[in-house]
């Protein structure tokens, strides 16, 4: 098997990352179990932000190395969260506070509709000139009330009005085909099939 380092600490999105990529013959090593520390995300965008953590991670190892960058985004709010979605509300991180904030912010519009979007970007090393990039989006709509006890974040008040549930009600495999990062997984893994790492 290859080895590939995730730019991330997330023991859930190890596990996720790492049993999909399994499939196409490729371990997946956290970047802490290497001593690598984590990488500043100053950008506006979340593809800039993954390229730079994967590039960190990358270099600081020699290996080739896998990050994410995801958010929610609303577009009457100027897509905001974005980027800040995980301190959205300021320090410290708060997803309470974040989702107090996002409701205050969406009370006067009518329109909530919202979307999760996710990119994972994959350098085959540290200067790589073609990094592989795959992009997720899952749509849905804010709402004040929180409903679920499963995921995390924006979930409990995230509406998806195909299922009639907010993603904090869906089970983990429910969830993971359909999320934006799930989306982006898949747009990945046939990536790799395609180009191989």
């Amino acid at each position: 098997m290859k080895k590939l380092v995730l730019a991330s600490n997330n023991a859930g999105k190890l596990k996720e990352f790492g049993r999909l990529l399994a499939t196409v013959d490729i371990e997946v090593i956290p970047q802490s179990q290497l001593g690598v520390s984590e990488a500043d995300e100053p950008h506006a965008t979340f593809v800039e932000n993954a390229l730079a953590k994967a590039r960190h991670a990358a270099r600081a190892t020699g290996l080739p190395a896998l990050a994410d960058d995801s958010g929610i985004c609303v577009p009457v709010l100027g897509g905001a969260p974005g980027v800040y979605s995980a301190r959205y509300a300021g320090e410290p991180k708060s997803d309470a506070n974040n989702n107090a904030k996002l409701i205050h912010d969406l009370a006067a519009h009518s329109d909530k509709r919202a979307f999760y979007y996710a990119v994972l970007v994959l350098v085959r090393h540290a200067d790589d000139p073609r990094p592989l990039i795959a992009e997720g989006r899952f749509d849905g709509e804010v709402i004040a009330e929180a409903r679920g006890s499963e995921g995390f974040g924006y979930d409990p008040h995230f509406w998806v009005p195909a299922l009639g549930k907010t993603v904090a009600e869906l089970t983990p495999d429910e969830k993971n085909p359909i999320s934006h990062r799930g989306r982006a997984l898949a747009a990945l893994l046939a990536k790799l099939r395609e180009d191989g790492l």
